[in-house]
């Protein structure tokens, strides 16, 4: 039976930046903000003024000052790629208990020309902290950074349930088949950038070394990227020219900070985020056509797809090994070219809310944000971010109109 908070709150718009990916001319992230912004305002008829509620990773009072607004509710919440599967979550117990009508979730994120301007436009502090946890406590045993926790990760998933490195790499594969559908992926083609087109197993194999047994097509883009929804009440919603997409189910959990306390390499909180999001919905997994997996590295979109229940413990790469994630499969995933081809600024979770509304609002292959064969049939469709070194968890469980 779904929860009291199930569908009491839709997605009815969702937009990118103008640029994203690698522009040409380098971008603030305050900027990519805002452009998002403006964009979802002219799809949806939402003027900015009837937003009363903004969520952003760190964000939301620099963004509600550019707007000129002054919003009932203001969420910060700053997780990792995970914050905006949350944002979501909070916003629609804030809608439910009737202190909003109107939630921005906002999300801009310079990873690419942040490289170019040496930092600066990030609107975060630059450098480590050297006395951090982190640095003191995990950098002396092999894990500093992303790509060496997650290595960590991959080869005890290898050593426990006997996968390779190689049937991860499937994951890179057909994700940029997806990515092959969507002109605004990076890797959409050889058009878009040099190394960009179909790729293999071999291909992934053969690709430079980052951190054994990591090579960079298992890891994901460095890019910029602006994002941006609205979720409003049941009301306005059917007033909207846009389709609702509605919010069934929602949670967040968190197993660890330090990737040292964690307690199996193999297991993320992700089996308890998406058992409260189930329940909320009234759903379970096999009630999923369609799902939108955070995919830092390829090992990330498998484990995933296993504490979700798509798969098997130890099996979870077979969705795509398999066929069933692909173009024309049974349970498409990322059909935006994910992480790992599309997009990913540093934090991913906007790009995975995008996508999905494009999906179930049926807007996904309009010219721009996808071509002949990237719009799905599915109704149903599970989102999961992950924040951290498979630390922190937000999902959502959206359905079609």
């Amino acid at each position: 039976m779904p929860g009291e908070l199930s569908k009491a709150a839709a997605i009815v718009g969702a937009a990118e930046a103008n640029e994203i990916g690698y522009p040409e001319d380098m971008k603030t992230a305050i900027r990519l903000h805002i452009e998002a912004i403006k964009n979802v305002s002219d799809q949806t008829g939402i003027p900015i003024s009837m937003i009363d509620g903004v969520f952003g990773a760190g964000w939301s009072s620099q963004i509600a000052e550019h707007l000129g607004i002054h919003p009932a509710y203001i969420d910060t919440t700053a997780v990792g790629g995970c914050s905006f599967e949350m944002h979501v979550h909070h916003a629609l117990a804030a809608i439910h208990a009737g202190i909003i009508n109107v939630a921005l979730v906002t999300h801009g994120e310079n990873g690419w020309s942040q490289r170019a301007t040496k930092g600066r436009g990030t609107g975060r502090p630059q450098g480590g902290d050297k006395w951090s946890p982190d640095a003191l406590w995990s950098s002396p045993y092999g894990i500093s950074g992303a790509p060496s926790n997650y290595s960590h990760a991959m080869t005890r998933h290898n050593q426990i349930y006997g996968t390779t490195p190689d049937d991860f790499a499937h994951i890179a594969v057909v994700t940029r088949e997806w990515a092959g559908l969507n002109p605004r992926a990076v890797m959409h083609s050889k058009e878009t950038h040099p190394n960009g087109g179909p790729i293999t197993v071999e291909d992934v194999a053969k690709s430079r070394l980052i951190a054994w047994p990591l090579t960079l097509l298992h890891i994901c883009l460095v890019t910029d990227y602006g994002g941006a929804i609205l979720i409003t009440n049941p009301e306005i919603a059917r007033s909207l020219k846009t389709k609702p997409v509605w919010i069934a189910g929602a949670g967040e959990n968190m197993s660890h900070s330090n990737m040292l306390e964690m307690e199996d390499f193999t297991a993320t909180s992700a089996a308890a985020s998406g058992a409260a999001a189930y329940k909320m919905a009234g759903m379970g997994p096999e009630d999923m056509e369609m799902a939108m997996i955070y995919d830092s590295f390829t090992l990330t979109a498998g484990l995933t797809a296993e504490m979700l229940g798509l798969a098997p413990r130890g099996e979870g790469f077979t969705l795509w090994k398999n066929g069933d994630a692909r173009p024309g499969g049974r349970l498409p995933i990322n059909t935006n070219g994910g992480g790992l081809s599309f997009n990913h600024s540093g934090m991913y979770g906007m790009q995975l809310l995008v996508e999905a509304y494009r999906q179930l609002s049926g807007t996904a292959e309009d010219g721009v944000n996808g071509i002949k064969g990237k719009q799905t049939s599915a109704r149903s469709c599970v989102v999961n971010g992950t924040g951290g070194s498979l630390s922190t968890t937000g999902t959502l469980v959206l359905t079609a109109d």
